[in-house]
């Protein structure tokens, strides 16, 4: 896979820097992986990928879908982790072994799809010699179908002898994964942490993602797994992972659907030489950062490569109230059909921008909660439209100035230059709102008839 150096970027909102992410798949220590076809695609293109702990159980923290329609690996991943930990949200706990199977979802299967899991842990337990309770679930592909264990067993088999501990083994694990994704996803960011005598050392951070379609916010809206050899207890790393998912995954939307076996999983080896992460610490907010970074740069290549995608749309909002209504406001217009099919066509029409600022509501509790609002504030917030003041917001369309509320409204721009700097790989519209200092920033991208084509004979 080619390796493509991004540039350190800033995430949207106050004082808070990311470090830079390469798009590579970067093996961190203490694990090993791999991908094979096993057959449970009809094409024969790789469908189960396999990553395993090198020495025992390591930290793990998971988000899952809220969809009720939760499917069986979802389910059976939660009850994992709360067995191996005792919270009972199943968000955090310990684990050996992830396990993604590409090509049936195994979601809306009933207690047939639940047999059907469990007998995926047991056996990828007795290839590995572990315990059941230990392995992680993936499963992607179309919903009501069946998993055809016989395929499974036999990829299994042929899959464990050679996981390997080396990049390419991690880049064959994402391949696997994909389904209607064009491109394999990669992201590896790595940062200094202090070793127990002071000294830095360095701690890789690496994510793997698939998910083009049926992508909208509310967690996880795909699959991911990341990967770092960082040393940290389970229920710290699930306070550093919820809150980057809220500010990179939780603003992601290709199509307004969420899917019913949305799942990131974070695992921590603790290979590294570094010291264990403690909550509070510099050190946290390194690996914080690490995490959102990756989770971040994911989200990006996920909304570029979207179903029938031509462009990659970002919405940066700045002065919100604060950062929750920024994000809601940066939401809206990336989720807007309108605004996606404008951005198609290449029409600078910011009437529809204004119309979905207009529109935005806040996210839902549990997202406001994890990015950082108490519970009570969150709870009472949760759904409320968002406030704005037309007078003081500005709106810009590839950095050109269209609306300015502070000026009367609409501003006269040349419309052929702009329709011209729209035609780009990535569209950039900004909006001031005037009212305070709360930043957010959302990714989607454009609506094409190819995005309508594919999924109208989805499964035929």
């Amino acid at each position: 896979m080619t390796e493509v150096a991004i540039e350190g970027v800033r995430r949207a909102g106050p004082d808070r820097d990311l470090p830079p992410v390469r798009r590579a798949a970067v093996i961190p220590a203490g694990f090993r992986a791999g991908g094979a076809a096993a057959g449970i695609k009809a094409s024969g293109r790789p469908d189960i990928a396999l990553i395993a702990a090198t020495a025992g159980p390591v930290a793990a923290a998971a988000v899952f879908t809220p969809n009720a329609f939760a499917a069986a690996p979802v389910r059976l991943s939660r009850a994992n982790l709360a067995t191996t930990s005792g919270d009972p949200r199943g968000g955090y706990g310990s684990a050996r072994a992830v396990i993604c199977t590409s090509g049936c979802a195994n979601a809306a299967t009933g207690v047939d799809g639940d047999r059907d899991q469990a007998a995926v842990g047991r056996l990828v337990a007795d290839a590995l010699g572990l315990d059941e309770v230990h392995v992680l679930h993936l499963s992607t592909g179309v919903i009501g179908t069946r998993l055809p264990l016989a395929n499974v067993g036999s990829g299994l088999d042929s899959l464990v002898p050679g996981l390997a501990a080396d990049d390419g083994a991690l880049a064959a694990a994402a391949e696997a994964l994909r389904t209607t994704d064009s491109v394999s996803k990669v992201a590896t960011a790595t940062v200094s942490l202090p070793g127990p005598d002071g000294r830095a050392v360095p701690v890789t951070v690496t994510g793997l993602a698939k998910g083009v379609g049926m992508i909208h916010p509310a967690m996880a809206t795909m699959l991911s797994v990341v990967l770092t050899d960082a040393a940290i207890d389970p229920a710290l790393l699930w306070s550093l992972l919820r809150p980057a998912a809220a500010r990179t995954w939780d603003q992601l939307s290709v199509d307004g659907d969420t899917s019913t076996n949305d799942t990131v999983f974070v695992l921590a080896s603790g290979a590294s030489a570094a010291a264990a992460v403690v909550g509070g610490s510099e050190a946290a907010e390194a690996l914080g950062a690490a995490l959102e970074a990756v989770a971040r740069d994911l989200a990006r290549q996920q909304a570029a490569d979207g179903e029938g995608a031509t462009i990659l749309i970002t919405a940066q909002v700045t002065g919100a109230r604060d950062d929750a209504a920024a994000r809601a406001v940066a939401r809206a217009i990336v989720s807007s059909s309108l605004f996606k099919a404008a951005a198609h066509g290449k029409d600078p029409n910011w009437g529809r921008i204004a119309g979905a600022a207009g529109n935005a509501t806040l996210a839902g509790a549990g997202v406001l909660e994890a990015a950082g609002l108490p519970a009570e504030e969150a709870a009472a917030r949760a759904g409320r439209p968002v406030v704005l003041d037309p007078s003081l917001l500005r709106i810009t369309i590839a950095d050109f100035l269209v609306f300015d509320g502070r000026q009367g409204g609409p501003v006269a721009f040349d419309r052929a230059a702009a329709r011209a700097a729209m035609d780009a790989p990535e569209l950039v519209v900004g909006l001031d709102l005037g009212l305070g200092s709360g930043t957010g920033e959302a990714f989607g991208c454009d609506l094409t008839e190819a995005y309508v084509i594919e999924n109208s004979e989805y499964t035929t």
